[in-house]
């Protein structure tokens, strides 16, 4: 159980003056000399003891919240359904055209503003998600790390429509998206989405590291493959797997994914409506139980402990308008 704290705790020495209002009556002297001879009431005496402890719970109350009570912030852990995911967003230059392969004119989308908008109502979906953020072109980029902050995350995938370069290093981006899991996390269902309209030559030294990488840390791969209209898809005829990588880059590179060892799947979206589809159906496949740590924020109490106050003090101040003053008859002279 966590105790609460105090900010200003010195307060706290003042608390024995809370008992001043049992030690005398916050109701006016009455000159009538005695009541003895009167019968007993005692709703009366009820009352009066219960007016004694209201004064000291307004002055306790009013202490206790001057000295700023809180209850301080934690973790608690919780079982929900997610993965860890790396976005790895290709910022090459083609990525601002359209699928039809030409600048965008009047109400087109480009390839990269279309995927910022399916990529954010992918993360709105997925509240109990760990994102990060990825981007490359010539050389990566880090843009955030793997967090549930979904506005920064956003944020992050709404700068993917700004103009980029020419060249696709997608060898580095695969290192540095590798690089953003921590290894104590292991356990977690993990998963690289990378985002493209092409693909780039992985030289051979480079692709027996990345496969260590990927069989060390079990990640997953989902490759989203935005191809332009007419232009070489993934999935090729027989004969693009004779050619080199150089000629048909996409469909060597397929091939090297299927080679790593992990979990890997490819979607070729030829619009909007098809990249909606992909994610939907990685939506399904990366759903399950993960256990995170939730950091509670700090809880201020000081408002209950002035609200008690008040509400002892208004309960005393209605007993003194209602107090009636009494006076000893006097003779005729």
């Amino acid at each position: 159980m966590t105790l609460p704290g105090f900010d200003h705790p010195g307060l706290l020495l003042l608390a024995p003056v809370a008992v001043a209002p049992l030690l005398r009556s916050v109701l006016r002297n009455s000159t009538v000399p005695s009541l003895d001879c009167a019968p007993e009431d005692s709703l009366s005496e009820i009352l009066g003891v219960t007016l004694k402890f209201l004064g000291v719970a307004a002055l306790l109350a009013s202490l206790l919240g001057a000295a700023g009570p809180f209850f301080p912030g934690e973790e608690v852990e919780r079982l929900a359904e997610g993965a860890q995911i790396v976005m790895l967003i290709d910022r090459s230059g083609s990525m601002n055209e359209t699928f039809a392969g030409r600048n965008p004119s009047g109400g087109e989308e480009s390839k990269a503003a279309a995927a910022k908008r399916i990529l954010k109502t992918f993360v709105d979906s997925r509240g109990r998600d760990l994102v990060g953020v990825a981007a490359f072109s010539t050389s990566p980029m880090l843009v955030t790390p793997l967090s549930d902050h979904i506005d920064a995350t956003k944020a992050a995938i709404d700068a993917m429509d700004r103009p980029g370069l020419d060249y696709t290093n997608i060898a580095r981006g695969l290192a540095m998206a590798l690089s953003m899991f921590r290894a104590s996390d292991a356990d977690h269902s993990r998963a690289i989405l990378l985002i493209s309209d092409g693909a780039g030559v992985i030289d051979p030294k480079i692709q027996d590291d990345l496969r260590a990488d990927f069989r060390k840390n079990r990640v997953n791969l989902y490759w989203l493959f935005l191809r332009t209209e007419g232009s070489r898809g993934i999935y090729g005829s027989s004969e693009a797997e004779s050619e080199s990588p150089q000629a048909a880059p996409e469909r060597h590179l397929d091939l090297y994914f299927k080679s790593l060892g992990v979990p890997y799947r490819a979607f070729e979206a030829e619009g909007p409506k098809a990249t909606e589809d992909a994610l939907r159906q990685i939506d399904r496949l990366e759903r399950q139980a993960i256990r995170y740590f939730e950091k509670l924020p700090r809880r201020d109490l000081g408002g209950v402990f002035f609200g008690a106050a008040l509400f002892a003090a208004c309960l005393l101040i209605f007993a003194k308008l209602a107090e009636v003053r009494l006076s000893p008859s006097r003779g005729a002279s």
